[in-house]
């Protein structure tokens, strides 16, 4: 037996690799061996597609590479893939996060944890269409913007206030985080976006929001931060509307985009966070202090107190357009920050879009908050004392699977712009999802038979098994890559003659280009379904029935679904989707 030569590193890489593979072969047994569920034969149906199972494994290098270096590390960013702007708040012994979803159904996630680092999804504040108002129409990025929680300890209520762009500024309450919230209340004096509370700790209430300037903007990007106060018995604003602050810490520089801002009250002082650069790669978080809640504010002469703007793009691990961030003071009496920033690759490839990390808040010398300050790196591992990574944590390379067996759907699973009523079903063949293939595409502002989760890392595999007998030619149904309206990749089977082909279609503004396909000549069996994802491009494959995998295309480009190209607030999503000729394809 020849001996092979291999270093300690280079061994756990391999071992962990195979294991990867050996998990994904199990999980595709599996699935294979129990696709007939409780004996039945598959479903069947003109016009709608089941799906039997869907599996997602996270399979990052950097996961892989680097091991979490004790009970109290834990992986950034802490909600990988799109978890954009994250507000926090506590009542001293649990911590709620929400985070913003734009025209996805059910609306701001809220997790739960006890020690900042091990989270998990409890529901949605907005979970009703009551809630949710003229989503219709809104582009992806429009919707439900920024959401901001905040806890009140003299009435014991929860609000989470945000922005529908396409309503105006409301908050929902409740005394109970874990059950539902109000319907909305709506906020006709607070213009602009991204609003949040102040509670000050003698009964007095603020909400602060970014606007319009006094008289006319002097430039693009020239926005203002304003106070005023809030009645927390007629849940109303009022008195006079205050600007805080024009145009950013240095107004003759012409900054952009001031907003997100958040006000605290430590140690007797009141201080102002806000972000500024817009929420690319010049994104920043900076930081004023007063005596007043609602004037006088001095910027620190050390900001920006959050960035990666200047640093070199070719570090390794780049984390980039880091800002938009929320304060917590921890039950030991430490401060940390939650905030989002991107992972891109090759400074191009931001296919997960804007995710949420968590770092410790220092204090300078003359008593300001800061994150990051000069060549300061985000790290991608952090540590919190004390705090123990379960075995469910949202970080890391994880595998989750869905079988369907439950009437509801699991709560990473969104639709577009409501809830899909009638679009599918977990009922009509227990143990599967249904989908209607109806005429409305997802290139529409309208919500499409689509159900899809967030992409949580550069590497993954995706994969679904799929019954579908399409009545003619006009029906098509099978896994979607949707970053927008205008950018995605739709692995599709559909009728062609006698058969069935599957195709992947790059689908455009107004273009659907076919990069691939292949006849399938069996009309009855299952179609199982893989993509495989390697940070810079896709590969699909697919196999029939219990057939051996089939390459359908290979070295699909990712770019075309990333921000960098896209543009955009959201990440991509990928899901079962089903349509029918007719809509604006």
């Amino acid at each position: 037996m020849k001996k092979i030569n291999i270093s300690k590193k280079d061994l756990i890489k391999f071992i962990k690799s195979h294991l990867f593979l050996l998990a994904l072969s199990i999980t595709v047994l599996w699935f294979g061996c129990t696709a007939n569920k409780a004996g039945q034969s598959g479903p069947e149906g003109k016009s709608v597609a089941y799906y039997d199972f869907f599996s997602y494994q996270g399979n990052d290098d950097y996961y892989n590479d680097n091991e979490l270096k004790g009970n109290d590390c834990f992986y950034n960013p802490i909600l990988p893939g799109w978890y954009s702007d994250p507000s926090i708040c506590s009542n001293n012994e649990d911590y709620f996060l929400v985070t913003s979803t734009f025209v996805f159904f059910p609306g701001v996630p809220i997790f739960h944890s006890t020690d900042l680092v091990n989270w998990k999804q409890i529901g949605h504040v907005l979970d009703r269409e009551s809630q949710l108002v003229n989503l219709q129409g809104q582009h992806t990025s429009g919707g439900i913007f920024a959401p901001a929680i905040s806890y009140n300890p003299h009435n014991q209520t929860y609000y989470m206030v945000t922005t529908n762009v396409g309503a105006g500024n409301f908050f929902v309450k409740t005394k109970d985080p874990f059950g539902s919230w109000s319907d909305p209340i709506w906020l006709p004096d607070v213009k602009g976006i991204d609003p949040s509370f102040f509670f000050d700790d003698d009964g007095k209430a603020y909400i602060v929001n970014n606007d319009d300037p006094d008289g006319k903007p002097r430039y693009n990007g020239h926005r203002a931060i304003r106070i005023q106060q809030f009645d927390v018995e007629t849940d109303k604003t009022f008195g006079p509307r205050v600007v805080l602050v024009d145009g950013g810490i240095h107004p003759e520089e012409n900054p952009i985009w001031i907003e997100g801002p958040h006000i605290y009250k430590i140690n007797g002082m009141y201080y102002l966070m806000a972000a500024e650069g817009g929420t690319g790669p010049d994104h920043s978080e900076v930081i004023l202090r007063s005596e007043n809640p609602m004037s006088g504010y001095v910027a620190w002469d050390k900001n920006p107190i959050l960035t990666q703007r200047h640093l070199s793009p070719d570090r390794p691990n780049p984390i980039t357009c880091a800002g938009h961030a929320d304060l917590i003071q921890t039950k030991e009496g430490n401060w940390w920050s939650v905030f989002l920033a991107c992972r891109p690759i090759n400074g191009k490839f931001e296919n997960l879009g804007r995710e949420t990390f968590l770092m410790p808040v220092k204090w300078s010398n003359d008593g300001y908050p800061y994150m990051t300050q000069g060549n300061d790196l985000i790290p991608m591992m952090g540590q919190r004392e004390g705090a123990v990574v379960n075995e469910n944590a949202t970080f890391g390379n994880f595998i989750v699977t869905d079988s369907f067996d439950s009437d509801v759907l699991a709560l990473e699973w969104i639709t577009l712009r409501s809830p899909a009523k009638g679009l599918y079903s977990l009922k009509d063949f227990p143990g599967y999802l249904s989908l209607n293939c109806i005429p409305v595409s997802a290139t529409e502002r309208k919500t499409p038979a689509f159900v899809s989760r967030r992409m949580q890392h550069h590497k993954f595999v995706c994969e679904t098994r799929m019954y579908f007998d399409p009545a003619d030619s006009t029906e098509k149904a099978g896994v979607l890559l949707y970053k927008d309206e205008r950018h995605q990749y739709f692995m599709a089977v559909q009728k062609k003659g006698n058969g069935r082909k599957i195709a992947l279609e790059k689908i455009g503004a107004r273009s659907v280009e076919t990069l691939a396909e292949e006849m399938i000549n069996d009309a009855n069996s299952p179609i199982n379904m893989k993509v495989i994802s390697e940070g810079t491009h896709y590969n699909f494959l697919y196999a029939v029935g219990n057939s051996s995998w089939k390459q359908l295309i290979e070295n699909v480009d990712a770019y075309y679904l990333s921000t960098a190209n896209s543009f955009g607030f959201t990440g991509t999503t990928i899901g079962m989707y089903a349509v029918k000729s007719g809509g604006n394809e």
